[in-house]
């Protein structure tokens, strides 16, 4: 279908209630039962019909009452209140599944997301370290998350785990952390030492820009 012309390319980290390694990238039941956390991007390189995206930060939190396929999703956007208003009719388009490809990411949230609470715009800090997996976003009076390496429990070693997803839907490949994220605007939580992941993405309208061989070669883990 006929729609704008957009990519993003940038740095991706997310954050949610399942215990280390997130049983739902291995099609398991969350562990809690509901899901709840949030996802953030720094976009690197982007545009959406000549409107450049560049340098922007997204994030997000979330609430899900059983695992996200069924659906009934509650999510509050978060964007830098620096942007243009070309920049947020821009992103607003993309995050909204318009025009998108059936099973692509934000077609997909689209769907399972019911209730879209106000955007907040407001000064996001974002750090992103993947190679030591390690990650940082302060939003004031919003939402507080870091994530770190995964500790052996034994010997206190940083573990390095990689989760591999040649048909994923977020990303191709990612560095698993442990996170520890609080929230404290639409949607509340309070996770600690909890699964964390982080990744390069690239992403247009008909979903991933890459495939797993491509993504391994433009944005190598090692």
């Amino acid at each position: 279908m006929a729609g704008r012309d957009w990519s993003i390319e940038g740095r991706y980290v997310e954050y949610c209630s399942c215990d280390l390694g997130c049983p739902c990238e291995s099609m398991a039941p969350p562990t809690m039962g509901h899901c709840t956390g949030a996802v953030a991007f720094q976009i690197d390189k982007g545009h959406c019909d000549g409107v450049s995206l560049d340098g922007m930060k997204v994030v997000a939190t979330f609430y899900f009452p059983r695992a996200i396929h069924h659906g009934q999703g509650q999510m509050q956007p978060i964007l830098e209140d620096t942007i243009s208003d070309e920049q947020k009719d821009a992103i607003f388009y993309i995050l909204g599944g318009a025009d998108q490809r059936p099973g692509t990411m934000f077609q997909i949230f689209s769907l399972i997301v019911e209730k879209i609470l106000d955007p907040a715009f407001t000064k996001i800090d974002f750090e992103w370290d993947i190679k030591n997996r390690k990650a940082r976003i302060n939003i004031p009076q919003v939402l507080r998350a870091s994530s770190e390496p995964i500790r052996n429990p034994v010997t206190d070693e940083a573990h390095r785990m990689i989760t591999v997803l040649p048909d994923g839907w977020v990303f191709h490949e990612a560095e698993s952390a442990a996170g520890f994220a609080k929230a404290t605007g639409g949607i509340r939580f309070d996770l600690n030492r909890t699964h964390s992941s982080m990744a390069h993405v690239a992403w247009g309208p008909n979903g991933l820009k890459y495939d797993l061989a491509e993504s391994r070669r433009r944005f190598p883990l090692t």
